[in-house]
């Protein structure tokens, strides 16, 4: 039985926990930055086109009695723009890492066992041509049923 301090340990030396670990530090970076976005550049400018006065955007806050800033729609509308530009952000770079990942798996060129150069292509569905995975019998796109099941197909490249 291992004790609490070995599988903590096993734990943090996890190479995701690390990669998640600097996620979140350069998350709250870049949030910052964007909230300054909003606030200092967003909303002025919000507050310019629309004649607005006062702290809030565009005079959006609804004063309510008893409360020091009542209802902020403006608040709210900053806090959406935030999440939107965060939202997008983060979703780039998951494309873009994606995209990475997906690049270095296929590499182009391998050598046979006749020491010449192949290329071997991903299996596609012959009727909506979306690749599908090796020893499917049904497209998962189009829902086709297969001939037969996908192979990758192999090209010799010649020089």
């Amino acid at each position: 039985m291992k004790s609490l301090l070995a599988e903590f340990k096993e734990f943090i030396n996890r190479g995701n926990v690390i990669d998640m670990a600097v996620g979140i530090i350069i998350g709250a970076a870049f949030t910052a930055i964007v909230t300054s976005l909003t606030d200092d550049i967003i909303n002025p400018f919000i507050k310019l086109i629309t004649g607005g006065a006062g702290t809030d955007v565009a005079g959006l806050t609804i004063p309510v009695p008893g409360t020091e800033n009542g209802i902020d729609f403006g608040a709210f509308i900053s806090a959406i723009i935030n999440f939107l530009i965060v939202a997008w952000v983060v979703f780039m770079i998951v494309k873009a890492f994606n995209k990475m990942k997906d690049g270095t798996a296929k590499l182009p060129f391998r050598k046979n066992a006749k020491g010449e150069e192949v290329i071997e292509h991903a299996p596609t569905c012959p009727f909506c041509l979306e690749e599908i995975n090796v020893g499917a019998t049904r497209c998962p796109h189009c829902t086709a049923e297969l001939p037969a099941p996908a192979e990758v197909t192999i090209e010799i490249v010649k020089k």
